[in-house]
């Protein structure tokens, strides 16, 4: 059933057993595991069924560190961001969730293996092919296509696999509108999470309209589920009893905000062999029914072996190459120079004309690479007020130089691996600086402002996602993770979702 929060009578007071703030990825992922069962489920969801721009406005905020646009980053209404994201889905590595030391502040409490089964599931929530995505022989099309055997181990093939993509507020709409437990309100803003006294559990939720209505929802059991910014901000205006907000009595709730940094062409590839390049390499392939793509990443050993964090490049057909014009200008950087082998080709050939034999191919690239935890990166309130006459966010986004030259190593890697397989040249592009203040491009990607650990001193909320110190609350979303890894973070939202409604289930439910 959906309920427009604008035609609730004010002040009034609904009793639910469940209820779950934000109806994206995470909350209607988490509403779907709950349907039928017998714990009432509120889902709360701040915009409408369509986008409407006062809804969205509340976004606006104010950042003062990395230059970054928060009204745009994500959408306001039901099925959340799934509205706009592009389907790239893949699931983390081992390594992502291991203690490396040399990455400050990593660790997870929960490793890839008790994640395995809920990725398998995530696959079919996301409407996603097999769950194949380090296979090659599973797209190899009978045997058409192989990835480059580049030498040394340290750059890898692996697979993206995609969703079409899937808008969870189209696609599961109507099966949340029918579910018999299940209560969506919409136009529906939580303004507070209202503890107890000693603010040891959730007593209420304060809900207000942008039309002045106010009403209450008092649940037995709370999922925070708003997203990656919205959760911290949330928690952080959540300040009646605790004036740090809730869970932030060690001060780490918005703190560790990572985002992936995405380069535009951070090198060039020239392949005097570009039949070797196997069609997923370059552009979206579909193969048994599945949409994928195969991109660079570096191998566990090289990770750990070089102390570095991980990098996902793809690459992209610029131009034939069939004379010496062909190669891009000569730059003035000599740092920047290529590996000789392809010129060398190109000068020892009488080909002058457009139309003259294939020497080569000259490719493009792009990459998204992973950022350090950062407590300095962080999520405040503003004293700018939005409609609602709430604080705003205050985003200071911190990019380290350690992490570009993080990122600079690694594509000093890629060459090596090219120059070893004989059949290619890589050009860097990619330049490192004393300071990385600015980013080219990011994947709108908001994480670590509620990070899990096992630990109360060391993140906010613990394996299975609740909140330190408080018994009924739950954070569900990428706010939670530990670090940010490499690849998208929508399958492994989903994953966690399944988790932690498992885990409500188990816990909870059978208790109602």
């Amino acid at each position: 059933m959906f309920i427009d929060g604008r035609k609730v009578p004010e002040g009034t007071v609904i009793e639910t057993d469940i209820a779950i703030i934000g109806a994206g990825a995470a909350g209607i992922t988490i509403a779907r595991a709950l349907k039928g069962s017998d714990a009432s489920v509120a889902l709360i969801e701040s915009g409408g069924l369509d986008f409407e721009p006062d809804t969205q406005e509340l976004y606006n905020g104010e950042s003062i560190g990395v230059p970054y646009t928060l009204d745009t980053s994500r959408l306001r209404y039901f099925g959340g961001s799934t509205n706009h994201w592009g389907g790239w889905c893949r699931p983390f590595e081992p390594i992502d969730f291991e203690q490396r030391d040399w990455v400050p502040y990593s660790g997870w409490p929960i490793t890839r293996a008790d994640l395995d089964p809920y990725y398998i599931r995530a696959n079919d929530v996301a409407h996603v092919g097999p769950f194949a995505y380090n296979d090659a022989d599973a797209w190899s099309d009978g045997g058409k296509n192989k990835p480059l055997d580049l030498p040394g181990g340290e750059v890898v093939t692996r697979f993206f696999e995609y969703s079409p993509p899937l808008r969870f507020g189209v696609t599961y709409r109507e099966e949340i509108a029918k579910a018999p437990n299940v209560k969506t309100y919409l136009h529906s803003n939580v303004m507070e999470i209202v503890p107890t006294e000693d603010a040891s559990s959730v007593e209420s939720l304060r809900v207000g309209t942008l039309s002045g209505r106010r009403f209450e929802i008092r649940p037995k059991l709370v999922i925070l589920a708003a997203g990656g910014i919205e959760n911290a901000r949330m928690l952080l205006l959540s300040n009646s009893v605790q004036k740090e907000g809730l869970g932030n009595g060690r001060g780490l709730v918005g703190r560790f905000f990572m985002e992936h940094p995405h380069i535009d062409r951070p090198v060039e590839i020239l392949m005097t062999k570009p039949d070797l390049v196997a069609p997923y390499y370059k552009t979206y392939t579909k193969l048994n029914g599945t949409n994928i793509r195969a991109v660079f990443m570096f191998s566990d050993d090289y990770l750990r072996k070089n102390r570095r964090l991980g990098t996902v490049m793809t690459w992209y057909q610029v131009k034939e190459i069939r004379t010496d014009k062909d190669v891009e200008e000569k730059d003035p950087d000599p740092a920047r120079a290529m590996e000789p082998g392809l010129l060398q080709l190109i000068h020892s050939t009488t080909a002058d004309a457009a139309d003259g034999p294939l020497l080569g191919m000259r490719y493009g690239s792009g990459c998204a690479t992973e950022q350090s935890p950062n407590p300095d990166s962080r999520v405040t309130l503003s004293s700018a007020k939005d409609a609602l006459g709430l604080n705003q966010t205050k985003l200071d986004w911190r990019l380290s130089s350690a992490d570009r030259a993080n990122l600079r190593l690694n594509m000093e890697a890629l060459a090596r691996a090219f120059g070893a397989w004989g059949n290619g040249s890589v050009r860097i592009l990619f330049q490192d600086r004393d300071k990385w203040d600015e980013a080219e491009g990011w994947g709108n990607h908001h994480m670590g402002t509620t990070r899990m650990a096992a630990d109360p001193r060391k993140g906010v909320v613990d394996a299975n996602c609740k909140v330190h110190g408080i018994s009924n609350l739950y954070v569900a979303g990428s706010s939670v993770f530990t670090t940010s890894t490499t690849v998208n973070p929508t399958l492994t939202i989903v994953a966690l979702a399944l988790r932690l409604a498992d885990h409500v289930q188990q816990h909870f439910v059978k208790g109602v």
